[in-house]
Formats: C-alpha cells, structure tokens, sequence
C-alpha cells in the first residue's frame, strides 16, 4: 500500500498552480501528526500539490490549534485525571483499608472536603505547559516521519511507530517536570485528609513552591524524577496509538470530493478508538509513573526506589489489578479531549486568529 501522507486541509492555503501528480492526502483529526507533505508531490517550498495547486503546509497554526485543544481540553477533564491520579497513589493497607472504593467514590469525596476548586488543583501547571508540549511532539514527529518516507514516498508502519515513538521520547522533556508538580498538587487533598485522619498537619504548597524547593535542593535534575517511567509510557502510547489510528482511518469511507479525507465522523471514531485503546494499554506504566512521581506519601503507605521496586512492591502487596487503577477515567478521558482537539482543527480556530485563508477542498 503506497504511504498517504497525513495533511490537514485547514493548515494550507493555495499558491501558484504548479505542475505535478495529484496526491491523495488524509486529514489527521486531531492535526497532532500530520503536518507539511513529504511523500514526493511537494514543490521545493514544502507544499503539497492538489489537483495541480500547491498549498503551503504551516507549523505555527498547527502549534497553536494543539495548544488551545490542549488548554480546552485539560479545562474539561482536569477533575477526572485528578481523580486517577488519586486513586492511583492509594495504596491498600494491611488489613484491606483504602480511602477510595471506586472513581465515583472519589469524586464524590473530593467534591465535598475541596469543593469545585479543589477539582481542579495543579490544573494550572498543565494550562501552562501544554502548548509547549504540543510544539515539541508536532515539530519532532513530522521531522522524523520526513527522515523515514523512502525515496517512492512510502511509509511503513515500523517507521510510523519508531516516528510517534521517537517524538514521545522528545515530549517528556516538558511532559516530566509539568506531570511532577501537577500530580504533587493533585494529590495534596488526598494526603492531608490522612494526614488529618491521623492527627496531623501538612503544610499546603504551591507548585512555584514545590519547583522552587526542587531546584534548591537536587538542581535541575530534581524536576525530572520518573523521567524514565514517562518515557516508558510516552513512547509506548506514540508507538501503540500513532499506527493504530492511521490504519482505522484508512478503513474508513471517504468524502465524497477529491480529497481522499476520511469523513469527519470516521475520523472521529477512529481516533476515539485507538486513544481508549492504548490509553488502558499504556495504563500499568501510568501507575508506576504516578507513584514514582509522588514525593509526599500518606502514613504507612511505601516508598519506591525505583521501576523495578515500584512493581515488585505493587504487584505483592496489591496485586496486578493495581496497575489498572484509573484506567477507566484515563479512558473516559479520551473522548472530550478527542472531540475537543476535532472540532479545533476543523474549525481553524488558530488561522482565525491569525488571519490565515483556509479552504476545505
């Protein structure tokens, strides 16, 4: 199957009409992986040629499209991923004893100790860390699926995974600190209502506060504990879910005008699909990284030295059903944002913005 490049119709404009074959690109709904052709139809430019129009491919409204679906989305869902994050950390104790039963449960207590506001604790580290994220995944995987597209323009799905992989790797540069401080303050609520439990006081902080005394005490370095358990769930989510979207997309049906797009609906489902799906796979590495990230424990629960420790420990004390803890919300979690990142890029909200002429053709 010859390799269909990935483009955005809302990233192009047309320019001058120049000869060449006509491609038959594929939209990425979400606009986080495809963005300027390099499968040998492109002007020197970096177009992409279209019915003998080349249209000019641009990075920044992709980057910024990523960073306000990103900033939405973590808006939208930021109580359920501080939920799984709780109820990851919880660890059982000896006699069968835990704060949380389930996700609901959860959400039910954190709601009436915290309030609304306490939904959303640590949020504001990720608002403002995400599109910096975003930037460093798009710019990495189009760079590298651009090293790996053969000379006929084909891209074999080896090389899409090491492609998704590869920027996954990248990402952890900003994803470690900004998980490390969000799940610090996420958890907060958890360990000062044991801590309350037990006749204690713990001392609130700030994630300027936590980063702060990190930087104080280890340097830089100390801002990246668990860098090698992000990595592990990174790479693994690019390499699972990267491939995976493009061959559902691929099965999908096609508009009905020479673009070769999947409809919008396919597109969606497929993206729903294989995020839940690799989501719940990469859900085990999540746990470790939680935990590992986690610097203030509740009394009585373990520390970890380490991946390796983390998973001895966990596996003998609670089982290997405590590696799917919060799995569920990881998946429910995937829809809205999916939609969210969707609609964004369809609508061109960033060439809006920018005062970019989009055309869908």
């Amino acid at each position: 199957m010859n390799f269909r490049r990935i483009v955005n119709a809302e990233m192009l404009r047309p320019t001058e009409l120049s000869e060449g074959t006509l491609s038959s690109p594929v939209v990425d709904p979400l606009g986080f992986e495809g963005l300027s052709c390099f499968c040998g139809c492109c002007d020197d430019g970096g177009g992409v040629n279209v019915g003998g129009t080349v249209y000019k491919a641009f990075l920044v409204p992709k980057i910024v499209n990523g960073g306000i679906a990103g900033i939405i989305g973590v808006s939208c869902v930021f109580p359920l991923d501080l939920v799984k994050t709780r109820l990851q950390n919880q660890q059982i104790g000896p006699n069968g004893e835990k704060m949380y039963k389930n996700m609901f449960d959860c959400f039910r207590k954190t709601y009436r100790a915290e309030g609304y506001f306490g939904m959303y604790r640590g949020s504001a580290v990720n608002i403002l860390l995400i599109t910096p994220e975003k930037a460093i995944k798009l710019t990495a995987n189009d760079y590298f699926r651009h090293k790996f597209t053969t000379s006929d323009g084909r891209l074999p799905i080896s090389s899409q995974m090491l492609a998704g992989g590869l920027a996954g790797a990248f990402q952890i540069i900003v994803t470690t600190p900004m998980e490390l401080l969000k799940i610090q303050m996420q958890d907060a609520g958890r360990v000062a209502a044991q801590a309350k439990l037990a006749g204690k006081v713990v001392e609130k902080a700030s994630a300027t506060k936590i980063a702060q005394q990190l930087l104080r005490e280890k340097g830089i370095i100390g801002l990246y504990k668990g860098i090698g358990a992000t990595g592990l769930r990174d790479v693994t989510f690019s390499i699972v879910y990267f491939p995976m979207f493009a061959m559902c997309n691929e099965l999908g049906p096609r508009r009905k005008d020479s673009s070769g797009e999947a409809v919008f609906w396919w597109s969606f489902l497929s993206g729903l699909a294989s995020g839940s799906f690799a989501a719940l796979f990469v859900n085990p590495l999540d746990v470790i990284k939680t935990r590992l990230q986690a610097l203030k424990k509740a009394d009585g629960e373990k520390e970890f030295k380490g991946i390796a420790d983390c998973i001895t420990k966990t596996m003998k004390y609670e089982g290997p059903t405590a590696f799917f803890k919060g799995g569920l919300c990881r998946m429910i979690v995937i829809a809205p944002l999916f939609g969210i990142a969707q609609m964004v890029y369809f609508l061109g909200v960033a060439e809006t913005l920018m005062g970019i002429k989009t055309s869908h053709y």
